[in-house]
């Protein structure tokens, strides 16, 4: 035992030492984070953007709206401001290309009264580094017009201004979720001493994430707002591993084992579960690196690993604490008074509703399906988008600034097209080229902006064309018009650029990629599920009940945040009519996640019961009865931290908080509580069949015929 204690005196030591090295390290492993990634790599609008770039027309990162407000007329002081503002920028470091109306001729530059300017600014480097120098380029331009207003939009001062609200919102989130879930970690484990002990487990975890998500960053696009996902994801397995365990504990002990045997018996039942959960968590996570979105695969790679580390902190530090503490983990619980029950006990409330549900399995289980059927239902009509300014709150200066470029711009930039034909005679074919383009339903204008005959033109000669959609992007008529302007007969290959073709470019390649993440990503979940249980047929409704819990959740996302329903409650947010591709993906993973986490969890003990009793209908329900309470109380504390979020400004953060709370409840109460006993009691010993024959039936006939045979001798 002093050995033991020893070891664990030295596991905690450790652990200590890394959570402070690690919270050390995390302001170098923040700065060394990304910013952005929504777009998929690898489309024609990538290519063709980068293609108009080389060929002298770029896209703005910044765009600096120029007025002079409450002078009458003034035009050429706008001008003149303008002017100064393009030669200022012109020289500064980090810009690399400048232009206005005066300096391309192009009116679109131009407001509809003429006393308001755009100026495009292409700064240098890598999307951090823009990111960094936008404010010191946004300065430089107004001290070159001190006396006119200038005002930033565009993608990078967007970016900018989410990550730092993303950032207050989140501390402010943490304020008023950490008193109500230590509140519920005090119900939910007996003691103010024991609930500090899942605060342990996730700050350890949650730090020593910071730096190995800095260093995958040197290789990969690793978003800040993955440091948020890391959080809410950190905290919810940490909860979920940290309350089985010591639920089992409690629950050996009070059969009246030792403290130490205890441990070890929970420790090869939950901690076995433990294990298998993180795995599955990890595979579900990792499948959505098939998808080519690098905001995705770093909130993925950001859950992954804080999974992995919560599992071992659960699996190495926590049993270390128990035993150092011994039985003081149940010390000064407040509420002792009026609590009738331990955690670990029977639930009475879930053994009523088991035994209800498993009398009659098809009914309940056809009304659980129903009604998640009917929260699906508005997941028919959802459609995918990229983040924009639309995300934050019509206060805030990107948005605001964003919008009256729109109300006041004939051509918003965000509507323009980039069409890049290149080819023999694209150059003196684009006059007629344009003109076709222009006869298209949707376009408002076109103009040719560069013709070149050059090596850079990819086959001598090369035109671009600027195309202007009548329909903002992410709309179904901007979505048409790219496929007709790429469908056009043209004079030359032709690639196409624009807000609008990132879109559509980006929900195709998520659409393609779905196929390939949705059959890995059963094929794991069957392997590990079929190890688990040592059956197929538990692997297989457990994939088909997640199936039908994540459509009801997905629905209730259009509902909630693309149809704009939840304005009401969630507070005033912009409904963009259509859903971030990357976020809602983020958010159906980790649901999906939580659901394997509750569905080895539930299983693990079912099985157990089963082997013990051998009564499939009486199994489930003890299962049920003696982790009910469990799986809520762990779901509540996922949904109270997450849910947090929804009071955060920016509707991305909305949805990723809202989704994760929402997907846990639903699953934990009405999937795990109905769903699962009423599934599990319609195939009853089917659910513990293997390809070569039940081990648990031959045991069973020969624990009979022994009974039976020392009945006879009595």
């Amino acid at each position: 035992m002093d050995a033991v204690r020893r070891r664990a005196w030295l596991v905690v030591v450790c652990a200590v030492l890394a959570a402070v090295c690690a919270w050390a390290l995390a302001p170098v492993a923040l700065s060394a984070l990304g910013t952005g990634g929504a777009v998929a790599t690898g489309t024609e609008a990538g290519r063709a953007g980068r293609q108009a770039e080389r060929l002298g027309v770029p896209s703005p990162d910044l765009l600096l709206t120029v007025d002079r407000p409450g002078e009458g007329g003034g035009t050429g002081t706008v001008r003149a401001d303008a002017g100064a503002v393009v030669k200022t920028l012109s020289r500064h470091p980090a810009v690399r290309a400048v232009w206005s109306a005066q300096t391309t001729g192009n009116t679109w530059l131009r407001s509809k009264d003429g006393r308001s300017l755009l100026i495009g600014v292409r700064l240098r480097g890598t999307d951090k580094e823009r990111k960094t120098a936008a404010p010191d380029v946004v300065a430089a331009a107004r001290s070159a017009a001190s006396g006119a207003r200038v005002e930033p939009s565009g993608e990078v001062w967007t970016n900018r201004e989410i990550d730092e609200t993303i950032e207050h919102d989140l501390r402010r989130a943490e304020l008023i979720a950490a008193p109500v879930l230590f509140l519920l970690l005090v119900l939910a484990y007996g003691s103010v001493v024991a609930a500090l002990l899942p605060v342990l487990v996730a700050v350890t975890a949650v730090g020593c994430t910071l730096p190995v998500l800095g260093v995958l960053a040197q290789w990969t696009n690793v978003s800040r707002v993955a440091v948020s996902a890391a959080s809410a994801v950190g905290l919810g397995m940490a909860v979920d591993y940290s309350l089985f365990l010591l639920a089992r504990v409690r629950e050996e002990m009070a059969r009246g084992v030792d403290r130490e045997t205890a441990l070890t018996a929970a420790l090869r039942s939950s901690g076995r579960s433990v294990a298998f959960s993180a795995a599955a968590v990890t595979t579900c996570l990792a499948t959505a690196m098939v998808v080519p979105v690098p905001l995705l695969r770093g909130l993925s790679l950001a859950g992954m690993v804080v999974t992995v580390l919560s599992a071992l902190v659960a699996l190495l530090v926590l049993p270390s604490c128990l035993r150092l503490l011994g039985p003081r983990v149940q010390a000064w619980d407040p509420l002792a008074r009026w609590r009738r029950t331990d955690t670990g006990d029977d639930s009475r409330f879930w053994r009523r509703t088991t035994r209800t549900v498993t009398a009659r399995p098809l009914l309940a289980g056809g009304l659980a399906v129903l009604a998640l059927g009917l929260m699906a239902v508005p997941f028919t009509h959802a459609r995918l988008g990229l983040v924009d300014e639309r995300t934050l709150p019509p206060s805030a200066s990107a948005a605001s600034a964003a919008a009256r470029v729109g109300h006041e711009f004939a051509v918003p930039p965000e509507r323009v097209l980039s069409v890049v034909v290149s080819g023999p005679g694209a150059r003196d074919a684009a006059p007629a080229y344009a003109a076709r383009l222009n006869g298209l339903p949707g376009v408002a204008g076109v103009r040719v902006v560069r013709t070149v005959r050059s090596a850079a033109a990819g086959r001598g000669e090369a035109a671009v064309l600027l195309v202007a959609s009548a329909a903002p992007p992410g709309t179904s008529e901007a979505e048409t018009l790219v496929r007709r302007v790429r469908e056009e007969p043209a004079p030359g290959a032709v690639a196409v650029a624009g807000r609008a073709a990132e879109i559509a470019d980006s929900s195709t390649a998520v659409c393609g990629a779905l196929p390939t993440c949705g059959l890995l990503l059963a094929v794991g979940l069957m392997v590990l599920l079929g190890l688990f249980t040592r059956s197929p047929v538990a692997p297989l409704k457990a994939v088909a009940v997640a199936a039908v819990s994540l459509g009801a959740g997905l629905g209730a996302m259009v509902l909630l945040f693309q149809d704009g329903h939840g304005r009401a409650v969630l507070g005033d947010f912009t409904a963009p009519g259509a859903l971030d591709a990357s976020t809602l993906l983020f958010v159906l993973f980790i649901t999906l996640a939580l659901s394997v986490d509750y569905e080895v969890f539930l299983l693990g003990r079912i099985r157990e019961e089963y082997e013990r009793s051998h009564d499939n209908r009486g199994s489930i329900v003890d299962g049920i009865a003696r982790t009910g309470r469990l799986m809520t109380s762990a779901a509540a504390a996922v949904a109270v931290s997450t849910a947090a979020m929804g009071m955060s400004h920016v509707a991305l953060l909305k949805l990723i908080g809202i989704g994760i709370a929402l997907g846990a409840l639903v699953d934990a109460v009405l999937v795990r509580g109905v769903l699962v006993p009423a599934v599990m009691a319609a195939l009853g010993p089917a659910n513990w069949w293997t390809p070569h024959g039940s081990r648990i039936a031959r045991r069973t006939a020969v624990r009979g015929m022994t009974a039976h045979a020392k009945e006879g001798e009595g």
